[in-house]
């Protein structure tokens, strides 16, 4: 385990909440993965790609409201720049996202 975060520490991390609208088959990624849309409301769409294939569906992805770090530099994978980190438990047999637990505002800070 890393060091002790501060507070002022976490709160450099912009964390939001965002609805998937769009999500495929990330055909010139490496490592199986689906590209995706998200919706952060105020903050617009973003772009992303998440390695998620061992538990998700593209159609069954659409319309989840999940949790991701929207303040990381862009990053080019593959054909497209990452705008968004989704976040997801990383277990054994695949990553299981993080998602609200009552649908909320785009673009909610989580904090």
């Amino acid at each position: 385990m890393s060091k002790d975060l501060t507070w002022k520490d976490f709160q450099k991390v912009d964390i939001r909440t965002g609805t998937i609208i769009k999500a495929e088959v990330f055909e010139e990624a490496r490592k199986p993965a689906y590209k995706m849309v998200i919706d952060f409301g105020e903050l617009g769409h973003k772009k992303t790609s998440a390695q998620i294939t061992d538990k998700y569906r593209p159609e069954d992805l659409i319309g989840k409201q999940i949790v991701a770090v929207v303040n990381f530099p862009p990053k080019q994978i593959a054909n497209i720049m990452s705008e968004c980190l989704i976040l997801g438990a990383m277990e054994d047999d695949g990553v299981n996202l993080l998602q609200t637990s009552l649908p909320g505002k785009n673009g909610t800070r989580v904090g």
